[in-house]
């Protein structure tokens, strides 16, 4: 059974930094692309970074350039968001997703998702 594990997620002042984690199990990691989306109240699902299976490609959303850090560890079959310099506008619920493709056919997989609340 495929798995996708977030962790990490937290109560932060504004200016503040967190780190989620996201744990796959039950699939070949190495062969995922992996990706933070973020899903605020009242807003649709939005990208926040992504990295290839490899590791040697990432890209970002431009809110979040120059704040946030996506790596990956194939060893621990672990995604990381590294989140600097907080803002009000960086609360919602944080999402990783794991991207196979195997033979032509591609499957997507979800974790279940943890809180950031940026606040005062």
């Amino acid at each position: 059974q495929v798995q996708f594990v977030e962790s990490g997620g937290g109560l932060v002042q504004p200016g503040g930094s967190l780190r989620l984690s996201c744990a796959a199990s039950g699939i070949s990691f190495t062969l995922v692309a992996m990706a933070w989306y973020r899903q605020a109240p009242g807003k649709q699902r939005e990208l926040v970074a992504a990295i290839t299976s490899g590791g040697d490609i990432t890209n970002y959303a431009d809110s979040v350039k120059g704040r946030f850090t996506i790596s990956r560890d194939n060893a621990k079959n672990t995604v990381y968001l590294q989140m600097n310099s907080l803002k009000f506008e960086d609360t919602a619920v944080y999402y990783c997703n794991g991207r196979l493709v195997l033979q032509g056919t591609m499957s997507n997989y979800w974790g279940q998702g943890t809180q950031v609340t940026v606040s005062s």
